[in-house]
């Protein structure tokens, strides 16, 4: 994207603050020990050719719910406390561990397309003449 909002220095400070709230909110979580377990093999390589094996019959992989609503709420609980006790102390020094070797972040296009609409319609609200909202517009 080329009209980014910030400079390149703050874009460097953005990307290092980025990393350290994932690697320490999300990474270090529940997160931890569903990877640890075991990987399924794909000769496919597009994981096609697997299926879970259950009381129910099997499953194929793809179609496969691997993570719980009770695991969710807990991953969930966890990365929300730790954002908030990250965010809660903006002057901790920011030290990064594996997170200094990940791919340096970039905006996700969809998430920009979604706020821009917000944006325009936040915009669209507050320009209409006062007394008259957006329905009341010719």
């Amino acid at each position: 994207m080329s009209d980014q909002p910030w400079t390149e220095t703050e874009r460097r400070a953005l990307a290092r603050f980025t990393l350290a709230l994932v690697e320490t909110c999300v990474r270090n979580t529940v997160l931890e020990d569903w990877h640890a377990g075991r990987a399924p093999i794909s000769p496919a390589g597009d994981f096609s050719d697997v299926k879970i094996v259950s009381p129910a019959g099997e499953i194929p992989y793809l179609e496969a719910s691997r993570i719980s609503d009770a695991e969710m709420k807990t991953l969930m609980k966890q990365v929300v406390d730790r954002v908030f006790t990250f965010l809660s102390f903006p002057d901790m020094p920011i030290e990064l561990g594996g997170a200094a070797r990940w791919d340096t972040p970039g905006l996700n296009e969809a998430m920009v397309a979604g706020i821009r609409r917000r944006i325009a319609l936040r915009d669209t609200e507050t320009s209409a003449p006062e007394g008259q909202d957006q329905g009341d517009q010719a």
